[in-house]
């Protein structure tokens, strides 16, 4: 999580990071799981991962990337970030059906995706955004769902 800019004081990106924080969480139980040869808790684990990351993501996509993505310096880099957010869809999907074997790719792609965000795309929002922009993310960006309550999508 980004410690040097205070960028997480703004709602959303608080927000989203917040969320980073429990996905992180829900992806060490479904590490866990895995190790342990544990099928059953681990579609357990990845079924909450899903319901954690999907609505993050989704929101993500439509408020504050949909937002980014008007201006040039930052398109490329929301794209890239979109493009990841499919492939660690992918990868959830054949986790949870079953390939326990593609946790730990999956677990450090997470990791890693979300500190592009973190300490990437999330400070460049701060500085890069009106207030104006920052209204529009703020009204296009759906509520936050409530931990457990979505799996899959």
């Amino acid at each position: 999580m980004c410690s040097y800019c205070g960028c997480d004081q703004l709602d959303v990106i608080g927000r989203f990071m917040a969320e980073h924080g429990e996905i992180v969480n829900a992806a060490g139980a479904l590490r866990a799981a895995a190790r342990a040869g544990d099928r059953a808790a681990a579609r357990r684990a990845a079924d909450a991962v899903a319901g954690l990351l999907h609505p993050h993501t989704h929101a993500e996509e439509v408020g504050l990337f949909a937002v980014m993505r008007e201006q040039a310096e930052f398109t490329d880099t929301v794209d890239r970030l979109c493009g990841e957010h499919e492939e660690l869809d992918r990868m959830l999907h054949a986790v949870r059906g079953g390939d326990l074997g593609g946790v730990d790719a999956f677990v450090d792609a997470l990791r890693h995706h979300i500190d592009r965000e973190d300490n990437g795309l999330f400070p460049a929002s701060a500085v890069g955004l009106s207030g104006a922009d920052w209204d529009r993310v703020l009204e296009q960006t759906p509520p936050a769902v409530q931990a457990g309550a979505t799996a899959g999508r």
